[in-house]
């Protein structure tokens, strides 16, 4: 590498992001968008090199395009499923149900942000909206954004305040 070459190289970093951006164009021939100064510190430096040095050879670029033409390209992001899309799965509770629930097939019905919420017992959940959840803190959950003691939430708590 050529003493100017690594004196401008050796520069980039006390150059402020605007200088560099300037610097950008002016090595690459076209703006970019970016502000991250560690990013253009190192694509500068690296084309500055390239230039002086010849980039890449010329059997490394059939390589880059033999392994671009076999990629499969993703044109769109891959959909992300919501909960009324993919609901959670029930499974069968391996202890003995909690005193504190009803029967299977009792609905559970709890007045919230003026409107009354129905909740079915199941033997394997709880449906809620058409979606069979695991626990009452779960159905709690998707109601309100936020953790929270299902039985306490439904009211199912002893009158003494034992749960």
């Amino acid at each position: 590498m050529s003493q100017d070459i690594g004196r401008a190289i050796a520069a980039l970093p006390r150059m402020t992001v605007k200088q560099l951006r300037a610097k950008y164009a002016e090595v690459f021939g076209e703006a970019t968008n970016g502000h991250n100064k560690a990013w253009l510190v190192k694509r500068i430096a690296w084309r500055l090199q390239a230039k002086t040095q010849g980039g890449l050879s010329d059997r490394a670029k059939k390589r880059a395009a033999e392994l671009a033409d076999d990629a499969d390209l993703r044109v769109t992001a891959p959909k992300v499923p919501t909960a009324k899309e993919s609901p959670p799965v029930a499974r069968e509770v391996g202890f003995a149900a909690d005193e504190r629930l009803p029967p299977p097939g009792t609905i559970i019905t709890r007045p919230y942000k003026s409107r009354t919420l129905h909740v079915r017992v199941l033997a394997t959940g709880f449906e809620h909206d058409g979606i069979v959840y695991t626990s009452l803190s779960a159905v709690a959950k998707a109601i309100t954004g936020s953790h929270c003691n299902g039985f306490r939430f439904f009211r199912l708590v002893a009158k003494d305040g034992a749960e």
